[in-house]
This record gives structure tokens, C-alpha cells and sequence, in this order.
């Protein structure tokens, strides 16, 4: 019996990986081309961008017409003119490394800021030099917000697939998109006043956070123009400092966390002395090793025998504040929302007589509790200024953190990116186990959500849509 033929589909089979192959390594080569040649224009543009002045820019300008008119020296004069000007150009650029000027800096930041709150610090110049130094400007230095090759390739636009062909081959608004994503404050320009030889000034900065986390500013450029004012020369001051951008908070009515007193294991330690620390339980004989401060002197002195007051801990209200932080980049801004969101929940409460535990998930299960002495609202915002999104574990892992801890749980606060099966198998768990809670959905603007099993509370749960939440928080 003859061996079988090789069929047509066998022969595709066989040149389907290496095309495969050859098709994805040539996609990676003309990736990497457009994401050099984006950097490169980027490079271009950043340093032209400050070393011309606007006087600068139209003299080019000026300069490049005249050399296009004056192509043709028989027809036009035009040429006169460009020799001129770029004549005045050269010597400008030319004059530039002379008029650099020699200052020292102490900037003098805060220790925190919020987002979309314009942050007002101090910076102190000192002329070094023999020479007045005039028209200084102050430039404040931010870590290169220029996208990664990894981020460029692996991080879409939200809403990319909408784009026509040519936007998604070349890339060019992703790569805008993610430039304005990595600029994590507005810092314009500072004009210094004129500094005398060996004088000094300080001068108020004013800086606008758009992200929250740590910004970090690496320095500060002095630009001087030259004497023609066309170009500036820039001197770089390393000036290494950070400062921790707490999220945006909403403004909010005060309301009242529902749930009753419920008993805490270590409530006295909890409670840090604070309201009902313990509650009395009952009398009973001394046994070595009991306090004398819990001595029933009365009892004592009627039956002639040390009598000991026996107290239960305490119990108090505590809630939990539940941050969903489980999803992808498209929900970038709405888990940028649902954090503002428990900023502002966590701040209106904070005078509450009760503690506030805030759980997420990150890497790990994480549970951190403020309020009674145990810990301060300030941290807590802390910790919200730098939680990030979790794209390793299932969403089950927050359900497991709030179930373990519901019994000692009074009411919850549940601020979700999404409401789908998962949150609300959580909800109904919590529900099933009598505890008071609000939902908090943050939606896209015009998506409809129904209510689920939160159908039997309306009034407990709440839909916020994108650029709506201030005004829906406000009416809570």
C-alpha cells in the first residue's frame, strides 16, 4: 500500500507557523520604528519648545518665508532679507551659552497635596554672580512622561477600537494619550524678578496636581534669554524632592452610618479609652494576678473578702468601606472615580464615634482601620493616594476578606467599578448575614444598571455615572 499524498490543507498547516512567526516579528520591527521615531519628535519638540522664545519662533518663521520667496534672486529681493535675518538668528544662537546664568535654588515643598487643588510653595534664588541677572524664568523639572516601548505596545487607548484603520496602525492618539497620562501635575513658567549682583528673592510657585501618588519633581531649569531675546539658555539645578497627591474628595452631606454596637475581640485596645471601653458583667472573688483597680471596695468591706468587678469588652460600631478595584484599562477613569469617591466617604465620616475599616485587594487582602484612636483619617487617604488597580486575582478575593470580617461588621459601604455577578453575589452575602449597607456603582455616562438584589433597598443604592458623581454624592 502506497504512503497517502499530502493533502492542500497538510501543505497550509505546514507554512502556517512560519508565517505566523515571520508576520509577528515584522509587527514588533515596525512597532519599535514608530515608537522611536515618537520619542525622537517628542525629544525634538520638548527641547525647542523652551529654548525658543515666541520672538524666536516668528523670526524662524520669518526667516524660513523669506528663504522660500527669495528662491529665485532674479525674480525676487526676498533674498536680502532672509540673509538678514538669518544672519540675526546665528548670532543669537551664538550669543546663547554666554548668557547662562549662575543662581542657586532652595525650593521649600509641603508634604502633601490634593488632586485638583492648586498647591502654592516657595522657591528661594540667590544670584552667585558678579552680574545682575535679569528676566530669569523658573522652569520646575518632571520625571520624562515620554511612554515606555512595553507601555506603548501593551497599554490601548480606552475606546481605541472605535478608531479607523490608519489611527490604529500608527498609533499616534494612544501615544498622545499616554504622554497626557504620564504628566502628573501642571507647573507653569515662574518669572523671578530682577536680582542684583549677590541678591536674593523668593518667589511663589504654583503647582496643580492632575494624578494622584507620588510626584516627584527632579530639579529646576533657570532659563535666561539672549541679548538678542530669540533663544534662552537653560541651567539645570538638581533638585530631588517628592510630595504624596492625595485623590480629589467630593464635597458631601454628613449623614448617619446605620448598624448597631456589636462585640470586638480587643475592643479595650481598639478602643483606645475611648467611649464605653468596657462594660461591667458582674462581681467575683479576687484571684491572684487581678487589678486593684477593679477592686468592689463596698463589696469588700460588707463581707470582709476582696471582691473583683468583672467587665466585658467593649462593644462599638464599626463599619467596613469596601473599594472595588478589580478591572482593566478601559475602567482606568471609572476606578480613578470609585477612589475619589472613598476618599470623600472616609473623609465626611471621619468624626463618627466608630471605627472604619477601608478593604481592598492589591497584591495581598489588605485591611486598614482608622477612627477611635486606632489611626487617623490622614492615613487612610494615605493609602488611598497610591492603591492601584488589580489585574492577578479574581474578584473573589475581596468577597473572602469582607465575608471573614463581617461578624464583627456593623454596616458596609461598598464602592464598586462594575455590577455585575461577582459584586452582587458579595452583596447578597452580606445581606443574607442582616447587614445594613449602600452601593455605590460608578457607571459610564447613559449606561443603565439595574438594581439586582439591591431591588428590595432603592433607597441604599445609588448609580453615579461619570461626570456626574459630585453632583449625585451631593444629594445623598
Amino acid at each position: 500500500m502506497s504512503a497517502p499524498r499530502p493533502t492542500l490543507f497538510a501543505g497550509r498547516g505546514l507554512w502556517k507557523a512560519p508565517v505566523a512567526g515571520l508576520l509577528q516579528k515584522h509587527d514588533s520591527y515596525y512597532k519599535r520604528y514608530l515608537h522611536r521615531n515618537y520619542r525622537i519628535f517628542a525629544t525634538i519638540t520638548h527641547r525647542f519648545g523652551r529654548r525658543l522664545t515666541l520672538t524666536g519662533w516668528v523670526m524662524i518663521g520669518g526667516t524660513v518665508a523669506a528663504a522660500a520667496l527669495g528662491a529665485d534672486t532674479n525674480v525676487s529681493l526676498s533674498y536680502q532679507t532672509f540673509a538678514v535675518l538669518g544672519c540675526l538668528v546665528l548670532a543669537s544662537a551664538l550669543c546663547t551659552p554666554l548668557s547662562r546664568p549662575k543662581v542657586s535654588l532652595e525650593r521649600m515643598l509641603p508634604k502633601f497635596g490634593s488632586v485638583g487643588e492648586t498647591l502654592r510653595y516657595h522657591i528661594r534664588i540667590r544670584n552667585q554672580s558678579r552680574q545682575p541677572q535679569n528676566a530669569l524664568t523658573l522652569i520646575e523639572e518632571l520625571p520624562d512622561p515620554r511612554p515606555t516601548f512595553e507601555e506603548f505596545v501593551g497599554t490601548p487607548e480606552p475606546g481605541e477600537e472605535r478608531r479607523n484603520w490608519f489611527d490604529r496602525t500608527y498609533g499616534y492618539y494612544r501615544w498622545r494619550w499616554l504622554l497626557a497620562r504620564n504628566i502628573r501635575a501642571r507647573i507653569p513658567e515662574l518669572p523671578v524678578p530682577n536680582l542684583p549682583p549677590g541678591g536674593e528673592t523668593a518667589v511663589t510657585a504654583e503647582l496643580t496636581p492632575v494624578r494622584r501618588g507620588v510626584l516627584r519633581l527632579t530639579g529646576t531649569t533657570v532659563a535666561c534669554p539672549d541679548p538678542f531675546g530669540l533663544f534662552r539658555s537653560l541651567r539645570k539645578t538638581p533638585l530631588a524632592e517628592s510630595i504624596l497627591i492625595l485623590p480629589k474628595r467630593h464635597a458631601m452631606p454628613s449623614f448617619e452610618l446605620p448598624g448597631a454596637m456589636k462585640y470586638q475581640l480587643g475592643g479595650v485596645s481598639m478602643a483606645s479609652s475611648v467611649g464605653e471601653s468596657e462594660e461591667f458583667v458582674s462581681l467575683r472573688e479576687y484571684r491572684p494576678g487581678d487589678p486593684l483597680r477593679r477592686m468592689h471596695w463596698k463589696s469588700f468591706a460588707k463581707l470582709g473578702k476582696p471582691i473583683i468587678k468583672e467587665y466585658q469588652e467593649e462593644f462599638f460600631v464599626r463599619h467596613a468601606l469596601i473599594l472595588d478595584t478589580f478591572g482593566d484599562t478601559a475602567r482606568e477613569a471609572i476606578f480613578e472615580e470609585a477612589v475619589s469617591i472613598a476618599a470623600s466617604l472616609a473623609w465626611t465620616i471621619q468624626d463618627q464615634d466608630s471605627l472604619l475599616d477601608l478593604m481592598f485587594v492589591g497584591p495581598e487582602a489588605y485591611c486598614f482601620t482608622s477612627g477611635r484612636g486606632v489611626g487617623h483619617i490622614e492615613g487612610m487617604l494615605e493609602i488611598l493616594a497610591s492603591v492601584q488597580m488589580c489585574r492577578e486575582k479574581e474578584f473573589g478575593a475581596l468577597e473572602h476578606l469582607v465575608l471573614t470580617h463581617a461578624a464583627e461588621l456593623s454596616g458596609c459601604l461598598c464602592v464598586f467599578i462594575a455590577w455585575d455577578q461577582p459584586r452582587q453575589r458579595l452583596v447578597k452575602g452580606l445581606l443574607e448575614r442582616r447587614l445594613p449597607l449602600r452601593v455605590l456603582v460608578v457607571s459610564e455616562l447613559g449606561k443603565s444598571c439595574p438594581m439586582g438584589v439591591m431591588e428590595a433597598q432603592p433607597e441604599n443604592f445609588h448609580v453615579l455615572p461619570l461626570g456626574q458623581v459630585a453632583e449625585k454624592l451631593a444629594t445623598l
